[in-house]
């Protein structure tokens, strides 16, 4: 068999936020050349790639030349607001998408992944449906009954969703919708209130043969959509992560593309429902890089790369609590660094977003102690030693 290695490979991502950062971290350890690609100067992965161009990636021919113009090895998309006809034309044409084109489009829009998983694989998820006119709203609105969710059919991070109390929310929260839907899609999906007990993300590896390798399940919490902390492992019933690697089992299979994949499911009771999936390092996921002795970056390039995946080990009880701004500010500096660093076994990274906005991750604090409600507690108190400023 050739050695993959035997000239030197290049990817280029799609998108260049934090999770990108790590990415090309870890690509730059195994000899990879990246290229980092964002619609905004000076975004986290480009500090650490070796080439970059800020572009509008919802152009499909813009970023068809952009790509051409470095023939990459791999195309590794890292947000959704991207142009999907570009990737598959360029699939067509021979370049390798991560993990495939049809994945990304499926993943990158709410209502095709909550298709395929509810109606076409008949998995378990919360009730649904679609709204394009604020017409419907309402009438749609009573059937699915209050509280209820209201989302954009694509955005990123939880922006743009609403837990609706009333009628007299609706307006609102069709509003933020709205605003906050990445790319032309401008349609929301309205979606039943589960009162759960517990959600959780499990990491998934999809081999190039086929294999589906689990990572002990993460647990983690959420606030408008958006993570907050995360921590693993969780204690959870041995049938509920049965019946989620299940579940999951036949999503891929489906979507059959190399790479990491997280996958979000709702505990409630005995039952467990699927919730989301991102073909891609998981934000909840940041929590292996101290936990695991292969995180969930190096993960994603083995997978695609098609590399060897030795069996995966806990190697200590790990939680993450995220570093949040406050207010809006250019080029923040952050305080309380010191303070943070004494608690032992506790790492501190910094994104390098150049800008900062009210709610916005700046950073992340992680920790590790055999104990895992004491790793969560550093975690926390850590993160909150740490403010956001300006100069």
């Amino acid at each position: 068999m050739k050695d993959p290695f035997f000239s030197k490979k290049r990817i280029l991502l799609l998108g260049s936020g934090e999770l990108g950062k790590e990415l090309v971290i870890e690509s730059k350890r195994l000899g990879l050349e990246v290229v980092a690609i964002d619609r905004y100067e000076e975004a986290p992965a480009m500090q650490v790639a070796d080439y970059s161009r800020v572009i509008d990636m919802g152009d499909k021919n813009i970023l068809k030349n952009v790509i051409k113009e470095f023939m990459p090895d791999y195309i590794v998309p890292e947000i959704e607001a991207l142009s999907i006809e570009a990737l598959k034309e360029l699939e067509d044409e021979g370049f390798n998408i991560v993990p495939n084109a049809r994945t990304v489009e499926i993943t990158m829009n709410r209502d095709k992944i909550r298709d395929l998983a509810s109606k076409d694989l008949k998995i378990k998820t919360a009730n649904f449906d679609y709204i394009f006119e604020f017409d419907d709203l309402e009438r749609k609105a009573d059937k699915i009954g209050f509280p209820l969710l209201l989302k954009p059919l694509m955005s990123s991070s939880g922006k743009g969703q609403s837990l609706v109390e009333t009628k007299n929310d609706l307006q609102i929260a069709w509003e933020q919708a709205q605003a906050n839907s990445r790319g032309k899609v401008k349609g929301v999906i309205i979606e039943e209130f589960i009162n759960f007990d517990f959600e959780f993300t499990l990491l998934t590896v999809r081999k190039e043969s086929g294999e589906n390798i689990f990572c002990l399940p993460i647990g983690h919490v959420q606030s408008n959509g958006d993570y907050q902390c995360s921590w693993q492992p969780i204690e959870i019933n041995e049938s509920l992560i049965t019946e989620a690697k299940k579940m999951t089992t036949t999503i891929l299979n489906n979507l059959n593309g190399s790479g990491l994949y997280g996958v979000e499911f709702f505990v409630k009771g005995n039952e467990v429902i699927f919730s989301e999936l991102s073909p891609r390092p998981h934000d909840t996921g940041m929590v292996t890089l101290v936990s695991q002795n292969i995180n969930e970056f190096e993960l994603h390039l083995r997978a695609f790369l098609n590399l060897p995946i030795p069996h995966i080990n806990l190697i200590e009880p790990s939680a993450t609590r995220v570093i949040l701004s406050d207010q809006e500010y250019l080029n923040p500096i952050y305080k309380g660094l010191n303070e943070a660093l004494e608690f032992e076994n506790t790492k501190v990274l910094i994104f390098g977003k150049q800008v900062s906005r009210k709610g916005r991750r700046m950073g992340v604090v992680l920790a590790t102690n055999k104990d895992i409600n004491l790793a969560r507690q550093n975690a926390d108190e850590a993160a909150l030693r740490i403010k956001v400023s300006s100069k």
